[in-house]
């Protein structure tokens, strides 16, 4: 009996264990935030060979993929039946779940698809099926668009399109249709130049704004996608839409510098609709399309402003059955450009809604709002007024003493934006086809007296999402940190743009080589930064040379080594944190390109001494001047063009070997070894100091220049420290421990002092608030990243209050050296993650998170008496090598056991008074009670 009892006890917990422990790794990995070309449900895409991507979530630790399968079918019933049609995987043993390529049926235009994936854990046990995603297709051919661009190429009424401040009214133009079938879906493309709107039966289609994305518009334009089955109706329909000027028509012409313009606003659409019988039809722009410029937006100028007219309002012009007998017939025009892409970023969106802080009347009738933020949008307006009152909005970003607008840094920019109004009740105003840098507004022909609920102001910038968070118990550094994230954002114009508010706003290539990097531990900035490599390479000319603006907008072709190595540089910034390697398959051919370019036409004696604007805005001498005239100060620019030369040949030896083409990897290796030899053999300087410390420095000892050497590897082994020491003693004895560089050196300064052995200086320099420094620019009321050190006192010519090119490489040092979060390159995209932070100084907490392509990174650290306690958390199907300050292992504890004893722990090695692990995915809590606080 006893026996019996104890069979069947044993059996019970037999079946109790294995059903716990089945459920439990039954679902330990459930896949989620499935993406196609790192987009959620993306439409209209052209890449036939889309990627995909998930991440996985799981409560237990150090738990990794070892298969998945993807299923992707035609509808979501067969989806959901688990049919997949156009592509079944099968289970395929493989940790991947970045950039998995599609290898289904071909694809075609127009076409649905619907995903799902499912995926195995270490000891075998698959999840559930994850939630559908989906994405469609674009037109991939020519032929497949029916459509014709169309527009009407001339001025009417008070059009002014030859005048510097040009002038052009807004296009309207529409096409009434029916539908006599019951619709299974209808799906619109469109591309319209610069600006457009799109609108059914009275409905504005999306809620993206100054679209569609910025473009080098003899190459390419892009076009955009919609499901618009909802959107129509049985019966009558209309189709409308309004263009605006953007940066087609250009807004000026020969102000500030010369500028290309492409022609008056134009557009191609097609609907295509298929019907629930199987038939289809198309709806196509062409000349039965009716078109004026005689509606409400009078003018539209992204660097002025916009006019609107409401009594010019034209009601019920986007609806079925408007009287329009009295517009003009759309004309046929030619394409503007040799390709039409689809366009793969996110568009551009309202982001954030703000009150302002304050509104002061500084004489009868003029009031100025402050809305406490340096900010890149515009205000919707509130009035209630008689028929034909004009109110006009001017915007700046700072003001002058005596409490008006200051607009000279705004150089030829008007910024102001018109409204008049139709009478009749309360209107609501704001613009379509212009946008703003400012904090304060200048409001006039207010009748009666605004309120603070009179204005809200729209910030505008790329829909992409805020992956990263930054605090520490540092005041300024938040206070940087802030003024940072604000600044990135508002120039995000679906390219990186160097300001929001004077007569330029233009992706200069220089101010964002290294600052990408530093973005993207914010931003999800991945295929905004991958796009603006396709503009910069359809902007090279036959020659293989590139601009320095990319679009070329501004058509500056200097032929400088440094600026345009960003369309090298910063794929390498894409492929560190994102894993993207198809960036650099897709540009190798370009960047190679411009390379041998420069090599064959400027390289001499193994030196390419061709930069055309050295160490940008570096910190002058006088504080009323913009460019130092010191030349101790000022870093040689021949220097700083052959040691970018020698940077970018190693960065394409690398993509040479990534992409398979060891032939390419060897010609960059053997003239990267024959160029670091004549830069030190030219530029190494051995001879003694006048100050008395040791020689072996380079150029003239800048600390640009010694950080550019140290950053590349240039310096011998055996030398690299003595050249240190002379960075560190010029910063220290010099500068007084202050930044003394611009914008070249100010992207490699904060690691190599890190990198070196002094996070303590770096840390100084960071939380400095004299002049020259961040802090600075903080302590005289700057919230967002000034262009100049000395913002506040130069010349107005060139003096933004909202650049990020300044930056450098603060970003990135706060998330890599302070918190600790880094990408192993050895398996980019924070597959496996370093985790080395630097308590140092009197910071006392740092907690920082980074959302990965593999899910959320945390580490979080604070100094709790003599103990240092970190929080991490690493993703699922990721690992982590975690560097713990302490003098020994024994030191180290982990949720209160030993580490190494610890679960998904590893012990690996003591290195430089800091233990070592290796950890599986999971969260920790370590705790070392015998750290050194300056460990290195």
């Amino acid at each position: 009996m006893r026996k019996n009892i104890a069979a069947i006890l044993l059996s019970f917990f037999v079946i109790l264990f294995t059903g716990f422990s089945s459920k439990v790794n039954d679902d330990a990995l459930h896949p989620k935030h499935l993406r196609c070309e790192n987009l959620i449900d993306p439409l209209g895409i052209d890449v036939v060979t889309p990627r995909l991507s998930w991440y996985s979530e799981s409560q237990q630790r150090a738990q990794k993929q070892t298969a998945y399968q993807i299923l992707v079918a035609s509808s979501i019933e067969k989806l959901n039946a688990n049919e997949g049609d156009l592509w079944d995987s099968k289970k395929i043993s493989s940790d991947q779940s970045i950039n998995v390529i599609y290898q289904g049926n071909n694809l075609t235009s127009g076409m649905l698809c619907f995903w799902k994936v499912k995926v195995w854990n270490s000891i075998g046990n698959g999840s559930e099926w994850s939630m559908p995603a989906k994405w469609s297709m674009g037109l991939l051919n020519k032929a497949d668009w029916k459509a014709s661009w169309i527009g009407l190429d001339k001025a009417v009424g008070n059009d002014k399109p030859d005048i510097e401040f040009r002038r052009l009214s807004a296009r309207m133009l529409r096409k009434d249709f029916e539908t006599k079938k019951k619709i299974k879906r209808a799906t619109a493309y469109i591309c319209g130049l610069g600006l457009f709107e799109l609108y059914f039966n009275g409905q504005k289609i999306g809620d993206q704004v100054l679209a569609p994305a910025l473009s080098e518009y003899p190459k390419r334009s892009f076009y955009m996608t919609f499901d618009v089955t909802k959107e129509l109706l049985n019966g009558k329909n209309a189709v409308g839409v309004i263009l605006g000027n953007g940066r087609f028509f250009a807004p000026r012409l020969t102000v500030p510098t010369k500028t290309e313009t492409y022609g008056f606003p134009k557009m191609i659409f097609q609907l295509d609709i298929k019907y629930t019988d199987g038939t289809t039809q198309s709806i196509v722009s062409d000349t039965t399309w009716k078109i004026t410029a005689d509606g409400p937006i009078r003018a539209n100028n992204e660097y002025d402003g916009e006019d609107y007219d409401a009594r010019k309002e034209i009601p019920g012009w986007d609806k079925a059955g408007f009287n329009d007998i009295k517009w003009m017939r759309a004309e046929t025009v030619a394409d503007p450009s040799a390709k039409l892409s689809a366009q793969l970023i996110a568009p551009i969106k309202i982001m954030q809604t703000m009150k302002p802080r304050s509104v002061k009347e500084i004489r009868p009738g003029v009031y100025i709002y402050d809305m406490g933020q340096n900010m890149v949008g515009w205000v919707s307006l509130k009035v209630q007024a008689k028929r034909g009152t004009k109110i006009q909005m001017r915007f700046a970003e700072t003001l002058k003493s005596d409490g008006d607008l200051y607009t000279a840094n705004l150089r030829s920019a008007k910024q102001t934006d018109v409204y008049i109004t139709k009478g009749g009740g309360l209107e609501q105003w704001e613009p379509r086809f212009t946008y703003h840098g400012f904090r304060y507004v200048e409001l006039t022909g207010y009748p009666g007296k605004p309120d603070l609920n009179t204005i809200e102001g729209k910030v505008v910038y790329d829909d992409i999402r805020t992956i990263g968070n930054f605090s520490c118990s540092s005041d300024i550094i938040n206070k940087i940190y802030k003024a940072a994230y604000w600044g990135i954002r508002g120039n995000y114009r679906s390219l990186p743009t160097d300001c929001p508010q004077r007569d330029e706003r233009q992706g200069w290539l220089g101010d964002r080589s290294m600052n990408s990097y530093g973005e993207s531990y914010i931003f999800d900035n991945n295929m905004l930064y991958a796009n603006w490599m396709t503009d910069i390479a359809d902007a090279q000319k036959a020659s293989g040379g590139l601009p320095d603006v990319a679009p070329a907008y501004w058509p500056i072709y200097s032929d400088n080594m440094t600026w345009p190595s960003s369309l090298i540089i910063i794929p390498d910034h894409l492929y560190r944190q994102f894993g993207n390697l198809k960036v650099i398959a897709d540009n190798y051919d370009a960047m190679k390109k411009w390379l041998f370019y420069m090599r064959d036409k400027y390289m001499k004696n193994y030196l390419l001494p061709k930069d055309q604007y050295g160490d940008w805005c570096m910190p002058p001498e006088n504080l009323e001047v913009i460019h130092s005239n010191d030349p101790k100060r000022t870093t040689p620019g021949d220097f700083i063009g052959s040691a970018y030369f020698y940077y970018c040949l190693n960065l394409m030896g690398k993509y040479a070997h990534l992409l398979n083409k060891n032939e390419d990897a060897n010609e960059f290796g053997t003239l990267a070894g024959k160029v670091r030899d004549a830069i030190n053999n030219t530029y190494l300087n051995k001879d003694s100091l006048p100050t008395g410390q040791a020689g072996l420095y380079y150029a003239n000892n800048t600390v640009t220049a010694n950080a550019l050497a140290l950053s590349f590897g240039i310096p011998p082994k055996e030398i690299r420290a003595k050249v240190f020491d002379n960075l560190v003693y010029v910063t220290t004895h010099v500068y007084k421990s202050h930044t003394s560089t611009g914008l070249v050196g100010g992207q490699w300064i904060m690691r190599t002092l890190t990198d070196n052995g002094r996070p303590d200086l770096a840390l100084k320099i960071a939380e400095n608030t004299t002049y020259p420094s961040w802090g600075y620019m903080i302590e005289n009321g700057a919230t967002t990243i000034w262009e100049l050190w000395n913002g506040n006192t130069a010349d107005p010519a060139m003096n933004s209050g909202n650049h990020v090119m300044l930056l450098g490489d603060l970003i990135v040092w706060l998330y890599q050296d302070l918190a600790g979060i880094k990408s192993d390159l050895s398996n980019p995209g924070y597959k496996e993650i370093i985790m080395k932070p630097y308590p140092v100084g009197n910071l006392k907490f740092v907690k920082a998170s980074y959302l990965s392509m593999y899910g959320l990174i945390k580490s979080e650290w604070h100094i709790r008496g003599s103990k240092f306690n970190w929080e991490i958390s690493i993703p699922a199907n990721t690992t982590a090598t975690i560097y713990v300050p302490a003098e020994k292992e024994g030191d180290v504890t982990e949720s209160g056991k030993e580490a190494s004893s610890a679960e998904g722990v590893k012990f690996v090695k003591l290195e430089n008074s800091r233990a070592v692990y290796e950890i599986g995915s999971g969260s920790y809590h370590f705790i070392s009670k015998s750290m050194n606080f300056n460990s290195n």
